[in-house]
């Protein structure tokens, strides 16, 4: 049996309505929090219904893919991620010695000032010494009095603040590992304001002074969440936004050694297409209002009753694959290096013949065309079509045409001998 889930009555508001339903969703296991990397991930394929829901409820994708059958067949490696841990610690140590030194040296030169260094990742002591558990809105709120001070021209450093954003309609908070600081850039004027720069640690290598550019691409979207979620951050303190700047510093090891190198990049076009992208997510509550009350994704077992036999499972593959079947979801190839459900997603859209399987550009091109069947009846003139979709028709048909022709048999020209 689903949990209850309470109506929307005068004492209970829809928002509370709506977080008990996510709840209910999800199950007696911990919610997966939102990261830059999910809200980036999210606003590539903002009109998958699918993963609105199951990252709103803070379902584990990737444990629901393998419990499906359709395990992710992407992520980092362990060894990946301590080597990242390692090159993070080695830039933050000491106060974040070795960033400010890469700010203020070659090629930068940056006018960087003594900071306050912060780390808001440390949870606070009572007098006692002892120290005091913090939740996320607690700790969000130690990040706002912290950027107050900062707004008021105190230069501190902030090593792992916790911002927050609106997704669909319910509040993610984004808990980067990155350091805020005030800087003027080499060159600026001595009387223009400071600006606050963002600085994003990644353990990829920069060779030559290049990059794996789906990397930087990434680490660029990820840094723009964070801008983002800092400018609005401000704007809550009646702060002029633009104060956090539209660069960010990306820190990478140098060549094939592990000595850091800093870069800047210019995240504009990411923070305004995921600024974008989140308008346009729809809200959870109206997606999530009229799911039948049995669908969740309960991926909690219980413990084994003997040693050796194994846990059950609240809900089998089979329940949970007929679970996902009830919300809508929009397939794109992109969603292989993204989503850790779109093994099972494009499984769903091959079987169902789905236009989606043939990418985005494609799918934008037939017109509302839905399956690939009734592309190819339109193609070769056996379908007809709706006043809105003669241009995709016609697409179609002048296609089949060059098809066709490019595969017409035409009589072989003889080859001449030659004497060798």
């Amino acid at each position: 049996m689903s949990p209850s889930v309470p109506q929307a009555t005068a004492s209970a508001p829809a928002p509370a309505v709506t977080a008990a339903r996510l709840d209910a969703l999800r199950g007696p296991v911990p919610p997966r929090s939102h990261d830059a990397r999910t809200i980036a991930a999210l606003t590539v394929n903002p009109g998958c219904s699918r993963r609105a829901v199951l990252d709103a409820a803070g379902v584990d994708k990737r444990k629901l893919a393998e419990r499906i059958g359709f395990p992710a067949r992407y992520g980092q490696s362990p060894f990946a991620i301590t080597r990242g841990l390692a090159f993070e610690k080695q830039v933050k140590a000491d106060g974040c010695t070795a960033l400010l030194e890469l700010l203020r040296g070659e090629p930068l030169h940056f006018d960087v000032p003594e900071h306050e260094y912060v780390d808001l990742g440390v949870e606070p002591t009572a007098d006692s010494g002892t120290p005091v558990t913090v939740d996320r809105a607690g700790r969000y709120e130690r990040t706002r009095r912290l950027f107050a001070r900062v707004a008021a021209g105190e230069p501190l450093l902030a090593d792992h603040p916790l911002l927050r954003l609106d997704v669909g309609g319910r509040t993610a908070y984004v808990e980067p590992d990155v350091v805020a600081l005030s800087a003027r850039p080499s060159g600026a004027s001595e009387s223009a304001p400071a600006r606050l720069y963002v600085a994003e640690v990644k353990s990829f290598a920069v060779i030559d002074g290049q990059a794996d550019p789906a990397k930087v691409g990434a680490a660029a979207t990820q840094a723009a969440v964070y801008v983002l979620a800092l400018r609005r951050l401000f704007a809550e303190l009646d702060v002029d936004p633009r104060i956090v700047a539209d660069d960010v510093i990306l820190v990478c090891p140098k060549d094939f050694a592990n000595q850091p190198s800093a870069h800047i990049l210019d995240v504009r076009r990411q923070i305004a297409a995921v600024e974008r992208q989140l308008a346009r997510l729809p809200r959870i509550g109206a997606l999530i209002a009229d799911l039948d009350p049995t669908v969740d994704f309960d991926l909690a077992v219980d413990p084994p009753e003997a040693q050796g036999e194994s846990g059950r499972e609240h809900r089998s593959g089979v329940e949970l694959g007929k679970s996902l079947t009830m919300i809508e979801a929009r397939y794109a190839p992109e969603c292989v290096t993204n989503c850790e459900m779109a093994f099972h997603c494009r499984a769903e859209s091959r079987a169902a013949g789905g236009a989606d399987a043939l990418g985005r550009s494609v799918r934008d091109s037939l017109g509302g065309i839905q399956s690939i069947e009734d592309a190819l009846a339109v193609a070769d003139g056996s379908a007809g079509v709706g006043s809105e979709q003669h241009e995709a028709a016609r697409l179609l048909r002048a296609a089949a045409r060059a098809y066709d022709e490019a595969l017409r048999v035409t009589p072989r020209v003889a080859e001449p001998e030659v004497d060798v």
